[in-house]
């Protein structure tokens, strides 16, 4: 009689390799079951004493030799981590992205957790005063932010979140008091935190109670396109959505585009539903995200906001999925395992069988094309709520007048008019820095980056050269390099330029700049916002400010710079800059006061202005659609990108040709012919690119999963980096 087989664990390991590694189970440990699948486990990996952190993802027989295989070290876990629908979306991930389970499974676990550590403490951080602390608040002295929060602690702890609600900016402050033995951060029983207190909520519009109501009536898995102008309360309604899912018991999950918005849909959230609502992005330390992981997957967290990678949270009791500004660039990670959070998010709601809704002004044509088919329900909210009408729009013609650092005479009036009323205005320009480029005026010399294919931009009012593709830093030459002359101008105009520019002509006025240089620290973007305060003022900034942010003294939106995005290759431009100015044209007037825009161009005539200007971003959707209909482009069509790049030109050329002419042959699918890159040469590596198109998806990625072993196959795959994009959003 046969011995009885040995089960062994299939171990998926973060590496790129589509396969995953059988291992004994660990000498000392219970015969593994079903029980052990979704579990980590420590196993050695690679030579001498080298180990990694993998997923159980199957119990069963060896494919070889059982002699032959390693014993798992360790087994991390009492009970799986990756379980029941969400291990199934994961694996869904794997196989539609082509990418390898492990790496899938790697990126869907916090830092910590993928690290192997064990898991997190789920009390609360929270402050609270010392028997010092407590006697300095109840004696006499001197007002101020440090004073507020020593006030605060001295009646009772008070975890975090809740010391953001209430004294926003408190952490310097914090810092200060611990530094002075005033206040110690201390740990908290989720029993022991205070429920918030319910705002109560505003009288809907006859819109929103529509949309409300046709929310109410949606039965298990239900796609929602919720699309309203800017300002017309798309959150009020996912509010009133999410505090129906908690009265029935369930959790939700909130996916916002960027860090920057998450506090201010927090403190939205927590004042409006009454419970604890946790946070999950990249601001927050490896602790705090690993923890609210796991209070989602626990059922301790009902209400969860985070930006892309918050759509791999578990939810134990799962009610409803919502993605804020659903058309943002930001759900689509661009390495790694290159994932699309709304996509995901869709998959998810499907396997739950929960709404998931899709808000936005301006939906990516996907999502407008699946809605306008009957795919999606469509829920549209026309009309500003509170009364707010919407801002007046003014194309400001630009050519052959004078410009002083980019801006027109006309725009400097209208802020200065803004500023005059005791009102805020918005001067936008999508480009950082203090110039694009430093040119010599005399021979056409431009400062360019020696390892990419760009220019260097100007920072720091010219002292400084920063290539901001590959990150570059150089000392401006005191002559041209070239011709020796002296005149080496910064062309152009970004973020700084302007700031220098309206300080000096708007001395008095209080002036903000927020771009990624001034938004870098923790909360540095809620900050800059509430410095801005209730009195005259000017916000300069880049793409940042364009998303949700709700300031109800700003009444200008001066748009600097729309040119750049009239002229381009990529066949998204004309619907990504629609979605830009409807977005960034939506921050004026949001309340009582009326509010304008400006848009700055030297081509006032150009198609897609007029359009926009008459119709809106609705006939802007509706003229795109056609014409990629007649293009066979997305969402007409499908794609997939094959990207390479290597040190040489001719290995990545040699590559794409090698993998041209393996691709096989199907009906309905097209390998495009290689070629560069747009930026053919980034951080010293030659790039180049191979793309594939199919009207239907199907076909396409039984192509793709039949070429990529033959791609791994290849020897000249060893000399290059490649990697495949689904559902590219940039093809770059």
């Amino acid at each position: 009689m046969d011995p009885t087989p040995v089960p062994v664990l299939r171990v998926a390991l973060p590496v790129p390799l589509p396969r995953e590694f059988d291992y004994l189970p660990p000498p000392d440990g219970p015969a593994p079951g079903a029980g052990w699948v979704g579990c980590r486990v420590r196993v050695p990996f690679g030579r001498g004493d080298g180990e990694m952190v993998g997923v159980v993802v199957a119990v069963g027989q060896a494919d070889a030799d059982p002699a032959s295989l390693k014993p798992a070290r360790e087994r991390l876990d009492a009970s799986p981590l990756l379980r029941g629908e969400l291990l199934e979306t994961l694996r869904w991930a794997a196989g539609y992205y082509h990418a390898p389970l492990g790496e899938v499974l790697a990126t869907a676990l916090p830092g910590l957790l993928r690290a192997g550590q064990p898991l997190p403490d789920t009390r609360q951080p929270a402050w609270q005063a010392t028997a010092a602390g407590r006697e300095v608040a109840a004696a006499p002295g001197r007002p101020g932010r440090p004073r507020e929060l020593l006030q605060l602690l001295g009646v009772q702890p008070m975890a975090e979140d809740a010391l953001d609600r209430q004294l926003p900016g408190w952490r310097p402050a914090a810092r200060s008091l611990l530094a002075r033995g005033l206040v110690e951060p201390v740990l908290l029983e989720p029993a022991a935190i205070v429920a918030p207190p319910v705002a109560s909520p505003p009288e809907p519009t006859p819109a929103q109670a529509g949309a409300m109501a046709a929310l109410r009536g949606a039965q298990g898995f239900q796609p929602v396109l919720l699309e309203g102008v800017t300002g017309s309360g798309k959150t009020e309604v996912y509010l009133q959505a999410i505090a129906d899912c908690l009265a029935a018991g369930r959790q939700a999950l909130v996916l916002v585009p960027e860090i920057g918005l998450t506090p201010q849909a927090l403190a939205r959230f927590r004042a409006r539903l009454g419970v604890p609502v946790a946070a999950f992005h990249s601001g927050l330390s490896d602790g705090e995200r690993a923890r609210a992981w796991v209070d989602m997957a626990e059922g301790r967290a009902r209400v969860l906001v985070g930006t892309r990678s918050a759509v791999f949270c578990p939810m134990v009791e799962p009610g409803l999925l919502v993605v804020d500004e659903e058309h943002d660039g930001s759900y689509k990670q661009q390495d790694g395992v290159r994932y699309h959070a709304r996509d995901l998010a869709l998959v998810r709601g499907s396997k739950l069988g929960v709404p998931v809704i899709l808000g936005s002004a301006t939906p990516s044509l996907e999502s407008l094309h699946n809605a306008l088919s009957g795919r999606y329900l469509h829920l549209r909210l026309g009309q500003r709520a509170g009364g707010a009408t919407p801002p007046r729009v003014r194309v400001v013609d630009v050519r052959k007048r004078p410009l002083a650092d980019g801006l027109s005479a006309e725009l400097l009036d209208a802020v200065g008019a803004c500023l005059a009323r005791g009102e805020q205005a918005l001067v936008f320009k999508n480009r950082r820095g203090y110039a694009p480029v430093l040119i010599c005026h005399d021979c056409g010399w431009s400062a360019h980056c020696r390892r990419c294919d760009a220019a260097m931009t100007v920072h720091a009012g010219g002292r400084r050269l920063v290539c901001h593709h590959c990150g570059a830093r150089a000392t401006p030459p005191n002559a041209c390099p070239d011709c020796a002359s002296l005149a080496l101008q910064p062309q152009g105009a970004g973020t700084e330029r302007i700031e220098h520019a309206l300080a000096a002509r708007f001395p008095e006025a209080r002036l903000v700049r927020v771009d990624r240089e001034t938004t870098r620290r923790r909360d540095a973007l809620g900050q800059h916002l509430a410095s801005l305060g209730e009195g005259p003022g000017i916000l300069v900034g880049t793409q940042i400010l364009a998303k949700g942010h709700d300031l109800p003294r700003l009444t200008l939106v001066a748009v600097v710079g729309v040119d750049e995005g009239l002229f381009s290759a990529d066949f998204r431009a004309g619907e990504k800059l629609a979605q830009l100015l409807i977005q960034v044209a939506g921050r004026a007037g949001r309340a009582a006061l009326p509010g304008e825009v400006l848009l700055q161009t030297h081509h006032p005539d150009h198609p897609l202005l007029g359009t926009l200007l008459n119709g809106g971003y609705p006939a802007v959707a509706a003229l795109a659609l056609a014409e990629r209909e007649a293009a066979a482009f997305p969402p007409y069509a499908h794609l997939a990108l094959l990207r390479a790049d290597a040190g040489t030109e001719a290995a990545v050329n040699e590559f794409l040709r090698e993998a041209h002419a393996a691709f096989p042959a199907r009906e309905g699918v097209r390998a495009n012919s290689p070629m560069p890159a747009p930026m053919a040469r980034r951080a010293g590596r030659a790039r180049g690119q191979l793309l594939l198109d199919a009207s239907q998806r199907a076909p396409l990625h039984a192509a793709l999963r039949e070429w990529l072993p033959l791609l791994r196959a290849m020897r000249s795959a060893r000399r290059v980096r490649w990697s495949l994009d689904v559902d590219p959003t940039d093809l770059y």
